[in-house]
């Protein structure tokens, strides 16, 4: 489901989206969704890198899956929070329930 949603911006925010609007000949709005997919993607990356959430909630901010978010920190040479004994007790869980 969509919203609609009215935003003031300054002016040279309005002219940068305006042309990479022109630049992908898409229209604006189109570009302005683009900007705040990647803005959450990069809140959610600044928030994990500072130790602020998990990983699984960094995927819930991203609007992603986890396995996508583990692959998207990888790119971007963030390495995990998890410790090893925080990934046996995991593995350990796992067993069990399995």
């Amino acid at each position: 489901m969509q919203t609609t949603l009215s935003v003031r911006m300054d002016k040279g925010d309005y002219e940068f989206v305006k042309r990479m609007a022109k630049e992908n000949q898409e229209e604006i709005s189109k570009t302005i969704r683009e900007l705040v997919d990647l803005g959450r993607l990069m809140y959610a990356i600044e928030n994990y890198k500072k130790g602020k959430i998990s990983i699984g909630r960094a995927a819930e901010q991203a609007g992603i899956s986890i396995s996508e978010i583990m692959n998207i920190l990888a790119e971007f040479g963030i390495r995990s929070k998890i410790g090893y004994e925080d990934y046996l007790e995991g593995l350990n869980n796992l067993k069990k329930v399995w």
